[in-house]
């Protein structure tokens, strides 16, 4: 089913008068200011445009200024077949957004005395000894167990900041291979088959599979799943009620959850749910502008970390300054993370302007389509000339 340009500008309209779905949860303050009719008209022409050059079928935008909701829209279905049509409360698999999700997780047990970012991950003394036991170099025998090997030179910073140098998201990303294997079999083979070739720290290798640890990680102290302990300590506190771990299937699809189409390969034959803490959960970009929102750094809303920890997470490594602790970042001190999957490109961001924002769709196009997704959404701020950032104080 295609939808003409015509039929999304109507379907905005009729979201912005309240006719075709209420407001997103997550974000349910009232916002100081709204686009007036004429820019809203603007922004879904906008829409329909980078709808159109990318075969989008539903794109979902929540835009907030200073802690409130300003911009909550959909446009297009949820469902091609049926024709459902796309609102704010649909859920989408957001894919790498999952990673300052675990991030946040992983600070709040740094603040609760349960973790330091220096804690040896596996080997002697470390958080996963028991669950996977490491052998002996022989360096280590002859200095009676003072060296380290590499993997057991692996701290929770490493894997936080991409920095053990391996199981980069190339072709031999652990977290795409062994598919029916659990996380525990999964880990165990890939430190058996894919050994650490030079010390951790010396090199950036974008990692899946170093999320994936720090997601056991959380349950090894916890003594929780990763889904419970993130949902009762960091989802709740941001008023987020209803984000939870994907199902695999098309069967498995959840309530309110859109329905995935790609043009790179078949979204219902990957083990999602296995990917968790790097890239697991459902949610509407409402959601994760509040969580955002709550990890901003700003004062207009709680916090959820210190400022302290909010700078940790905030600086990156040295290996690569635009890499922080779960979240990229620029020169001017935005944070975003970006999330593909096949079916799914989804983006978050927080500007150093007091803006943070989601835009999620439920498509993967070719490449250029998140750097588009981004540049739309900085294009429609432009709409509205109060929001524009370089008029904010």
């Amino acid at each position: 089913m295609s939808l003409s340009r015509r039929t999304l500008l109507q379907g905005s309209l009729l979201s912005a008068a309240g006719l075709i779905h209420a407001r997103s949860p997550a974000l349910a303050a009232e916002p100081e200011a709204l686009p007036t009719s004429v820019q809203r008209r603007q922004m879904a022409a906008l829409a329909a445009d980078f709808m159109g050059d990318y075969d989008v079928p539903g794109l979902s935008i929540a835009l907030a200024i200073k802690g409130k909701p300003v911009y909550v829209e959909a446009f297009g279905v949820a469902d091609r077949e049926t024709g459902e049509a796309l609102t704010p409360q649909h859920r989408f698999r957001i894919a790498s957004i999952s990673k300052p999700v675990t991030s946040t997780g992983i600070f709040t047990l740094v603040e609760a005395g349960k973790l330091r970012l220096g804690d040896y991950v596996f080997g002697p003394n470390s958080i996963l000894a028991a669950d996977y036991p490491t052998t002996p170099t022989l360096q280590s025998l002859m200095t009676g167990g003072v060296s380290r090997s590499n993997v057991e030179q692996i701290t929770i910073e490493h894997l936080l900041t991409h920095t053990t140098g391996a199981w980069g998201n190339q072709v031999r990303d652990p977290m795409f291979m062994n598919q029916d294997m659990s996380h525990r079999e999964l880990i165990k083979w890939t430190l058996e088959h894919m050994p650490l070739t030079s010390p951790p720290g010396e090199s950036y290798s974008y990692s899946n599979f170093g999320y994936c640890i720090l997601g056991r990680v959380i349950e090894k102290l916890t003594g929780q799943t990763y889904e419970r302990y993130i949902r009762d300590t960091v989802l709740k506190r941001s008023g987020i009620a209803d984000m939870q771990i994907a199902g695999n299937t098309l069967s498995e699809r959840a309530t309110s959850e859109v329905k995935y189409y790609c043009q790179t390969g078949d979204p219902y034959r990957m083990n999602v749910a296995r990917m968790d803490s790097h890239g697991g959960w459902i949610a509407t970009p409402g959601d994760l502008t509040a969580l955002f929102i709550h990890i901003d750094g700003f004062k207009d809303t709680g916090q959820l970390l210190t400022d302290d920890s909010l700078r940790a997470m905030s600086t990156p490594s040295a290996v690569n300054p635009r890499y922080a602790k779960g979240s990229f970042i620029t020169a001017n001190n935005n944070w975003w993370h970006s999330g593909l999957l096949d079916g799914t490109t989804t983006i978050s961001v927080r500007t150093n302007s007091d803006f943070c924002w989601s835009a999620f769709t439920n498509t993967r196009s070719r490449d250029g389509m998140t750097r588009a997704l981004d540049l739309l959404v900085w294009r429609m701020i432009k709409m509205v000339p109060d929001w524009h950032p370089e008029t904010r104080s």
